[in-house]
């Protein structure tokens, strides 16, 4: 497995996590009443305002809002101010067909990367044509290999959709519906460190067995946490940063767009 940066294992590696763009083949469509190219930029500012060296950029699903090869250019384009290599996974809302073409010619679409001491693995839960999301025998066997073929090294697992409940109810029924069969895999090799995921823009991190279970906001709208209907929350657009430390530790942080100001429209076009 070729590594994607010259990092040695010895150093630690700066990952930076842009989820859910919702990006549209029209510049100045928006979401919700959000201008989805606007709010991007305005993470990416960020990023390049704070963050100095990145190693790896990850691009966590729904990239895209219509599934146009115009919005996913546009998206590779933008996330090119950041200097670094770059993998990208669709959600519910792309076209993974459009997403390939639009990704040609490179390696965005490489499911596994090694970095410093770490082995960073993008999985496919999306289903065509549907809200929740499921791992495939595919991208379960995906999986396994790559942690059984990398036993010495720390693991970060990556998906859109949600494996344990989040606690609003209504994106209970919209995550991923084998969480069984993904942990079964997960529990099988104590090199993972860490699973992080997007699809439900807010901020989550917590603990199983050990693995540090994470999602970030979005690059756009906001999800209110806790909320037992759809609600937009009123948290400014976002990205997570992540150091992989060589020994297996994982620091990470979110960091928000300031000074955003943001009417949610909810008589516009639905999320």
């Amino acid at each position: 497995m070729p590594s994607v940066s010259t990092i040695t294992s010895a150093d630690p590696a700066l990952l930076v996590q842009l989820s859910d763009s919702h990006l549209f083949a029209e510049a100045h469509s928006k979401l919700l009443g959000m201008k989805t190219r606007e709010s991007l930029q305005q993470v990416i500012d960020l990023v390049l305002a704070q963050q100095a060296q990145i190693d790896l950029l990850l691009a966590t699903g729904d990239i895209s809002q219509d599934g146009t090869l115009e919005s996913y250019q546009a998206f590779r384009q933008m996330s090119a101010q950041i200097n670094a290599p770059a993998r990208w996974i669709p959600g519910n809302h792309d076209e993974p067909m459009v997403m390939a073409e639009a990704a040609v010619q490179s390696t965005l679409l490489e499911p596994v990367v090694d970095i410093g001491n770490w082995r960073v693995t993008m999985l496919d839960s999306a289903v065509p044509g549907s809200v929740p999301g499921y791992l495939q025998d595919d991208q379960l066997q995906l999986l396994a290999r790559a942690l059984s073929e990398a036993p010495e090294r720390h693991h970060l697992v990556c998906l859109h959709h949600h494996p344990v409940s989040i606690g609003c109810a209504w994106m209970e029924p919209i995550g991923l519906r084998n969480p069984e069969a993904f942990f079964e895999v997960l529990d099988r090799f104590p090199q993972v460190r860490a699973v992080l995921w997007g699809h439900v823009h807010q901020q989550i991190d917590r603990e199983r067995n050990g693995v540090r279970l994470m999602a970030s906001p979005s690059t756009c709208i906001q999800f209110e946490p806790g909320s037992a209907d759809f609600k937009v929350g009123e948290q400014a657009p976002g990205y997570r940063w992540l150091r992989l430390l060589p020994d297996g530790r994982l620091e990470t942080g979110v960091e928000r767009v300031t000074g955003f100001d943001f009417q949610v429209d909810y008589g516009s076009n639905g999320y």
